[in-house]
């Protein structure tokens, strides 16, 4: 017999610190006007989250919708990690397309940078590199939705893998003058991984954005080429 949404819950109460559940709200931002406004938690750490998540993952799509939708961030992402779970053990794609649809009918509960992170790249970025069809990146890039954005960037995390850079460059260029120190980062987070892979491809995009790049996007852009080259380009970035 599968696990519950219920059965989940009580799992992570037993394995809640209090330490962590006071400190949490203030990691995530969830006071007044942040982005995480009004989030709760167990106090859960992530590997114990995983193990728990792992143990479950044949658990009823029925019962992980209940569990995405509960008040607290660790049943949440919880439910997401059981998600990426069937999606990467899942050998039907009549299957893994159910599964992608899920994770986009229910893309309201991914509502932090942590749930996006865990999930985005692993589902939605696999079913890119699986079809080949790209087209959602632009209904959630236009979205105006600060988590959906993040999972259009974070997504293409799938398709950089496989040296398809350009729905993720298309991205950073789109979101240059973006708002949100959260989108800086993932961009920028994108941006350091294409240079993992072809750092001529980075110094391209920098050489013609890095002037309008926000610093963060920047920083986290180069943080892996030698501090001599980190230099150069924030000193040109200033000029």
């Amino acid at each position: 017999m599968s696990a519950t949404a219920e059965l989940i819950r009580n799992a992570l109460q037993e394995q809640a610190d209090p330490e962590k559940a006071a400190f949490f709200p203030s990691f995530f931002k969830t006071g007044p006007g942040e982005y995480g406004e009004g989030d709760k938690f167990i106090g859960v750490t992530v590997p114990k989250l995983r193990k728990l998540a792992r143990k479950h993952r044949d658990m009823d799509l029925d019962e992980v919708e209940k569990l995405l939708y509960d008040e607290y961030h660790e049943c949440r992402l919880t439910a997401l990690v059981i998600l990426t779970e069937k999606y990467h053990r899942s050998k039907s794609v009549p299957e893994k397309e159910r599964l992608n649809q899920f994770y986009l009918e229910h893309l309201d509960q991914v509502n932090n940078w942590d749930l996006v992170d865990a999930t985005a790249h692993k589902i939605l970025g696999a079913e890119l590199v699986r079809t080949g069809e790209t087209s959602i990146l632009e209904e959630l890039a236009s979205s105006k939705h600060l988590w959906r954005e993040r999972v259009a960037v974070i997504a293409t995390l799938a398709l950089i893998k496989i040296k398809d850079f350009e729905p993720t460059l298309a991205l950073c260029k789109r979101f240059l003058s973006h708002q949100h120190d959260l989108i800086h980062k993932a961009t920028g987070w994108m941006l350091r991984e294409i240079g993992k892979i072809n750092k001529d491809t980075l110094e391209l995009f920098l050489a013609r954005h890095s002037k309008k790049m926000p610093r963060t996007m920047l920083r986290y852009a180069i943080e892996k080429l030698p501090k001599s080259e980190r230099d150069l380009w924030l000193e040109r970035s200033r000029t």
